[in-house]
């Protein structure tokens, strides 16, 4: 059977497929290998999880969700959706502090390519990590915590130091949104965009760089009906104008738990497209936000026939080495393009010289041509837990160098 991630544009090359049922059949499967690779929910969009050698799916190991109530933290298997999470933390009186926009993706997999929400105050979703386990090269387990000297290194790694069975994430209390969708934010709104964005808990502009609508997810309730030249939708929306909006979460400004709220689209449903679609995401410093996106709505007429919709979020800074927000608060502009790699990529190629003065770094699970320097400490720290290049392959060989 041919195995392809999520949209389909990608199509797995490993000589086999294992699904290991232990942790002592993976240190087995891991050690007597020469080439290994990890698999998520397969929502990348590109290479980063092929290879030619050992595929690893994490689906039928043992189910581990492990909350520790006095230290507000929860140990979770790698398997482990934010869907299949959620929940239980809500009900035990908890809630992650941030979300990404599909709940269908694995905690492992999002934080090992840097995954993020939207929220001025609210780093990527790899923040929340305060300890991570991993089967190294030798296929013996690794347990990195907060503090250690190579912690950084280890939670954003796209799969190149190891493969993560598990990760402990810190909680905060259960809480309650409301979400708002304000339409026709004018680009000369853009003037206010750091108000803007501060303006929710969570913020995400939608545009095809012509129209734009806000997606305001908030703890208030909001009380100014003009805000910032806005009108509010008049019912639900779904962030593709054509798609009906069954598969979002609640709107309207309906109070709603946290994960009903952060995500833009229920985990009981089909997100987005359902896969017809591709990604890409660049993220860029903050403070270039402005120029940055008129740069682009100048394009505008030449971005519109590869698109479907933009997606503006801003994540704040980490200390995480290989994470895209490291060391600067940022902004993300997100394309969800048409499903059509010979339309897409020369109109990909056009964004990246666009934003190439901005300095832009890329998501490392979506579509992009113009990988960043890696750094130097990355580096040795790959190369120290993996001598052999064991969990390289094409797309690992690129960002290290070799």
């Amino acid at each position: 059977m041919t195995l392809t991630n999520w949209a389909g544009n990608t199509t797995f090359h490993a000589k086999e497929v294992h699904h290991p049922t232990s942790l002592d059949e993976l240190q087995r499967l891991v050690a007597g290998s020469s080439s290994v690779r990890a698999l998520g929910s397969g929502h990348s969009f590109n290479h980063v999880a092929d290879t030619t050698g050992d595929l690893v799916v994490l689906d039928r190991m043992p189910e581990l969700v492990e909350i520790d109530s006095a230290a507000a933290k929860v140990r979770v298997g790698a398997r482990i959706t934010y869907a299949q999470l959620a929940p239980l933390l809500h009900k035990a009186g908890f809630a992650l502090a941030n979300m990404a926009s599909l709940p269908h993706i694995s905690v492992a997999g999002s934080v090992a390519t840097g995954t993020h929400g939207s929220g001025v105050t609210q780093p990527g979703l790899a923040s929340a990590v305060s300890s991570i386990d991993l089967v190294t090269a030798d296929g013996s387990l690794l347990t990195l915590s907060r503090g250690d000297a190579d912690f950084p290194g280890a939670v954003v790694s796209v799969g190149a130091l190891g493969i993560v069975t598990s990760l402990t994430l810190d909680l905060v209390p259960a809480f309650e949104l409301r979400q708002y969708v304000r339409e026709g934010l004018t680009p000369d709104a853009l003037a206010d965009f750091d108000a803007i964005m501060a303006s929710g808990y969570s913020v995400s502009l939608f545009t095809d760089f012509r129209d734009t609508r806000v997606w305001l997810k908030r703890e208030d309730e909001l009380t100014d009906p003009d805000w910032y030249g806005t009108t509010p939708a008049d019912g639900p929306r779904h962030p593709l104008p054509a798609m009906p909006p069954d598969t979002c979460t609640g709107q309207l400004g309906v109070p709603g738990p946290w994960y009903d709220r952060l995500p833009h689209f229920r985990a009981d449903s089909p997100p987005s497209g359902a896969g017809d679609e591709l990604q890409s995401e660049l993220l860029l410093p903050r403070e270039h936000a402005v120029k940055a996106l008129r740069e682009l709505f100048a394009i505008g007429d030449r971005i519109r026939p590869a698109l479907q919709i933009s997606e503006i979020r801003t994540i704040a800074a980490d200390e995480l080495w290989l994470s895209p927000f490291n060391g600067r608060d940022t902004v993300g502009i997100h394309f969800t393009w048409v499903r059509d790699v010979d339309t897409v990529m020369p109109v990909l190629e056009l964004v990246e010289r666009t934003l190439a003065p901005f300095d832009p770094r890329p998501h490392w699970g979506k579509l992009f041509t113009r990988f960043p320097e890696c750094p130097p400490r990355f580096k040795e720290l790959a190369r120290r837990l993996d001598p052999t290049g064991k969990f390289g392959n094409a797309f690992t060989r690129v960002l290290l160098g070799e």
